[in-house]
């Protein structure tokens, strides 16, 4: 099934469209995994440059908001896909695991206050 995607042909294509541009041409670096983009590359390959939405639509980003894209490798895009990875955008606080702890800690430095 087709989704309707306001950046994309909705009423919003405009308004992205132009700040598209304006990201190409002012940003070069991955917002996602911080390595450069190369603008020669064009889609299909793993590295082309591709709009990300910082606040992914599905989550209620706003779809022309020069403020929630920012520039992305189209893989780092696709392996992102709708999820929230910027902690400043998470708005209750990260709960943290025993799986994301680390395994080993040198105890020998470790000073109580």
């Amino acid at each position: 099934m087709k989704r309707n995607r306001p950046d994309k042909d909705g009423t919003h294509r405009g308004a992205f469209e132009k700040n598209k541009k304006k990201i190409y041409a002012t940003q070069t670096v991955c917002g996602i995994c911080g390595k450069p983009v190369d603008f020669s590359l064009k889609y299909p390959h793993p590295l082309s440059p591709c709009i990300d939405h910082i606040i992914p639509i599905a989550k209620g980003g706003h779809p022309s908001d020069i403020d929630n894209m920012q520039l992305a490798h189209w893989t780092c895009n696709r392996q992102k896909s709708d999820k929230l990875i910027d902690n400043r955008v998470a708005k209750q606080d990260e709960i943290l695991g025993n799986r994301v702890l680390p395994h080993t800690f040198n105890w020998s430095n470790y000073r109580p206050k």
